[in-house]
């Protein structure tokens, strides 16, 4: 049987190249149109999608709003900007995007390139509210654990470009929407907050979410909050010549890894592709069910594997350096407290475990002893939310690099059978 690191890492690896833009884009373009083709977009995969529409269709004009260090050479103009709080970087480029599309005639046709990251890369605070107040908000978004649903409500809500306003600028051109899924359940609104889709939340629903998740809102906020914003409801005849297509998910990657591991002889069970929670309670449980599945294993028996996607989130308890791949495996490893022949990796597909440049970490039966061995107290590391400084003391990060893909967490625990 394969190392069960070297088959753990090679299951993320696929589920990564197998969500690759250059990959998947192709099959979901029209012929190129004879007039204009403008392509527009944000998100942490969005220069790598144009620089695979213009793979297929030769140069474009148009502008996207990526991650510093996510952009790729296009004849489309990239804007790198900061990410998962905004950054003026990200309003100026926004503000020039809106431009564009607000621009575009009918006999254009509007390409909009959007996947995960979309929702602070494209930045066009609501009328009276800064950059910096939305910042703060968006911060204390991140840490409070609110899931990514809720969080996307509030800032379609506090923008003028999120939440269909994007697509109601491009009227009367008509647009295609290319998006690649990072939400539990792949719903188009909520991809970087819907910026081509029409939403019916109202400014009372992100009220309530603030007050469920004790964000302390500045004054213009709970302003703009209190009358009409800008999202454009479904059914708005400024949509009717959008069509929002989901090009990559979760599940699509989830299959690919899962077919990879029975070539290499073990029987897969796979979660879900839409888990959501604290990561710290998903790993608890899930250490439950990898022991219990041990349990019911007989020598000789295939050994099993049970993976998972979707979006963990983390409540900000201390001032540690962490993220919800990393906090779930540190969780995992105290929970099942070096329990012999259970290894799992957790690792975000776009690299990046919440603010760090580290997609996730592996651990393995020893991942306690050697640690303490390096002078490192997990259950401290844990409260203080300090899983990727943990994982760096004992060389077992997962660092990528920017994947130019997005399709959420990917998550593995490989048991074996008792000897």
């Amino acid at each position: 049987m394969t190392d069960p690191q070297t088959l753990l890492r090679a299951l993320f690896d696929r589920a990564v190249r197998l969500a690759d833009p250059m990959r998947v884009i192709a099959g979901h373009l029209p012929p190129r149109p004879r007039g204009r083709v403008l392509l527009v977009g944000a998100g942490k995969a969005s220069a790598r999608m144009a620089e695979a529409v213009e793979a297929e269709w030769g140069p474009c004009d148009g502008l996207i709003v990526t991650r510093y260090g996510h952009g790729r050479p296009t004849h489309v103009e990239v804007v790198e900007a900061a990410h998962p709080v905004p950054d003026a970087a990200g309003a100026a480029g926004t503000a020039r995007l809106m431009d564009l599309v607000a621009d575009a005639g009918p006999d254009d046709l509007v390409i909009a390139l959007i996947s995960g990251g979309a929702s602070a890369l494209l930045v066009a605070p609501a009328k009276g509210v800064t950059l910096d107040e939305k910042r703060a908000v968006n911060a204390a978004l991140l840490a409070s654990g609110a899931p990514i649903d809720q969080m996307n409500t509030v800032r379609k809500h506090l923008s003028r470009v999120k939440g269909g306003q994007l697509a109601a600028l491009a009227d009367p051109a008509p647009m295609l929407a290319l998006l690649i899924s990072d939400v539990p359940g792949d719903d188009p609104a909520y991809i970087g907050s819907g910026p081509t889709v029409g939403d019916a939340s109202t400014p009372a629903d992100a009220r309530a979410i603030l007050e469920r998740w004790n964000i302390a809102a500045p004054a213009s906020v709970r302003a703009a909050l209190e009358g009409q914003t800008g999202v454009v409801p479904p059914g708005d005849p400024r949509l009717s010549k959008v069509e929002n297509r989901v090009i990559s998910a979760p599940i699509q990657s989830l299959e690919g890894a899962a077919a990879l591991a029975r070539e290499n002889g073990f029987t897969v069970r796979i979660l879900g592709d839409a888990l959501e929670g604290e990561a710290r309670s998903v790993a608890a449980d899930h250490a439950r069910m990898a022991r219990e599945a041990q349990a019911a294993m007989a020598p000789g028996d295939a050994p099993l594997i049970l993976m998972s996607g979707g979006e963990l989130t983390v409540t900000r308890r201390g001032d540690g350096s962490g993220g919800p791949n990393a906090e779930y495996m540190l969780a995992m490893a105290i929970a099942l407290d070096g329990a012999p022949g259970i290894y799992a990796i957790a690792c975000d597909t776009d690299g990046i475990d919440g603010a760090a440049e580290v997609a996730g970490a592996i651990i393995t039966p020893d991942t306690l002893p050697r640690a303490r061995t390096a002078g490192t107290d997990p259950a401290r590391a844990l409260d203080r939310n300090d899983a990727h400084n943990f994982f760096a003391a004992i060389g077992d990060q997962v660092v990528t690099g920017p994947t130019l893909t997005n399709v959420n967490d990917f998550r593995a625990i490989l048991i074996q059978p008792p000897a």
